[in-house]
């Protein structure tokens, strides 16, 4: 590790992979609530374990960006983080926040109160006044690494990703805004949710694989860094107004129709971008890096997103096929694996490089790290495929034969103890990552072994 202030990454890893846990058994118990509806029915509603499954989710992947941010910037940089007190306060008052949702959740506190009760806007249920901490934390971030960009080395990689921490802090003051009008709400909450995912977050995605590219391939950082300008480019010409195909059905002027679907069948272009660069970059590359899990979760991320926001976001969001498969279990499917690809996979990754720099070892545990990839990534792609079918039967027996919604889901029990399955799989696979990252650090054979290059 060059510099010490990277070790503020750790902290945030290990509250993130805490998170990382509690989201995939929330997401175990809300499937098997699929296929046995009554259980917990009172003790922990559907609705409440639906939240804690997707706010965990949230809160857990932002973790990991803002760790990502203090490992990769003191790095390109050349210079110390300005503040690692702020950096542990933010941390704190993240943390703090997260507990203050999760018991209001739990325990439906303050219901109906506009600043203790939790809201009703799905993945903002958020108390006004977590929502409030979360902003200045964000600005307490913002603050102090801005200010370590500007001191030090500016490079592509750091410019791009604090224009993604910045836009992920300007657009999530939208999350304020609640209008009466149910179809400005709509509007405006996508400005959130739609500018974050398929915005903002791509551009601290390609930005963070931009770092493992460059220090896992050894090629030129001018050619990465034409890469990344590219899927930079392309993120934000597409996704912007990519933001209409959520606008189809609310209300909205008809226009939408055409834009979004122009605009948002284009969004597959920068992830296809991103699979060209990483794969290539490994082509060209002229180092033969001893941490293969690193490169594994990296080349998986870029994959694993083309296929989860690219592929699967491009199949229903042309008006036409929206109409038709909007909230049924196809968006589901694509929604689980565009954030598994694209987000979780590219937290996994940083994390897999930078924990034997933070702890001054070799890389370390590395069968037990892609052992976890294999099978969190073929239990996604499972599920995904699964709820892929159940949509394609859910869409024709509701939406064109005209089947009662509660009649439909009684067809679809197979599809959905199927998903519990690959749901116990992708536990398994989180928290035998969790171990590969944080248990002991033995030096093994083949891999680990004397084949390795001491870390960089």
């Amino acid at each position: 590790m060059k510099y010490q202030t990277q070790a503020i990454a750790k902290w945030y890893w290990i509250a993130a992979l805490a998170l990382f846990a509690v989201q995939v058994l929330a997401g175990l118990v809300a499937g098997y609530i699929y296929v046995q509806p009554n259980f917990l029915s009172e003790l922990l509603p559907f609705n409440i374990v639906r939240m804690l499954h997707s706010n965990a989710l949230i809160v857990w992947l932002l973790l990991g960006f803002f760790g990502a941010a203090y490992y990769i910037i003191p790095e390109e940089s050349e210079h110390e983080i300005h503040s690692p007190a702020i950096a542990y306060f933010q941390l704190i008052l993240l943390l703090v926040g997260t507990l203050g949702a999760v018991v209001t959740y739990i325990f439906n506190l303050f219901p109906g109160n506009p600043i203790f009760g939790m809201q009703g806007r799905e993945f903002l249920e958020q108390p006004l006044w977590v929502k409030l901490g979360i902003i200045v934390a964000a600005l307490a971030f913002l603050y102090n690494v801005t200010l370590t960009v500007l001191a030090g080395r500016k490079t592509a990689i750091t410019n791009i990703l604090l224009l993604g921490l910045w836009g992920i802090a300007v657009f999530f003051l939208f999350s304020l805004y609640n209008p009466g009008n149910l179809v400005l709400d709509k509007v405006y909450w996508w400005w959130v949710v739609h500018l974050w995912v398929e915005g903002v977050w791509e551009l601290v995605m390609a930005s963070v694989l931009a770092f493992i590219m460059l220090k896992l391939t050894g090629v030129d950082r001018e050619v990465i860094e034409k890469w990344l300008y590219v899927i930079v480019a392309t993120a934000l010409f597409s996704g912007v107004l990519g933001t209409g195909h959520h606008y189809y059905w609310i209300g909205a002027p008809y226009y939408w129709t055409w834009i979004g679907s122009i605009f948002s069948s284009l969004e597959v272009i920068p992830f296809f971008a991103m699979v060209l660069f990483t794969f290539m970059m490994v082509w060209k590359g002229k180092r033969n890096h001893p941490n293969k899990a690193a490169l594994l979760w990296a080349l998986g991320c870029s994959t694993l997103a083309f296929f989860g926001a690219g592929v699967w976001g491009f199949m229903h969001t042309l008006h036409p096929v929206n109409y038709y498969s909007h909230g049924t279990q196809v968006t589901a499917a694509h929604g689980h694996l565009a954030f598994f690809g694209a987000y979780v996979s590219l937290n996994l990754a940083i994390m897999t490089y930078a924990f034997p720099h933070i702890f001054g070892v070799k890389p370390y545990n590395q069968v037990l790290n892609m052992v976890s990839f294999w099978l969190l990534s073929g239990a996604m792609a499972f599920m995904t495929f699964v709820l892929t079918f159940a949509g394609a039967v859910q869409t024709h027996l509701q939406r064109v034969m005209g089947m009662s919604y509660m009649e439909v889901q009684d067809q679809l029990a197979l599809f959905y103890w199927m998903r519990l399955g690959a749901g116990l799989a992708v536990v398994i696979g989180a928290l035998l990552f969790i171990y590969a990252i944080l248990g002991p650090k033995k030096e093994a054979t083949g891999l680990e072994g004397a084949a390795l290059q001491p870390a960089e």
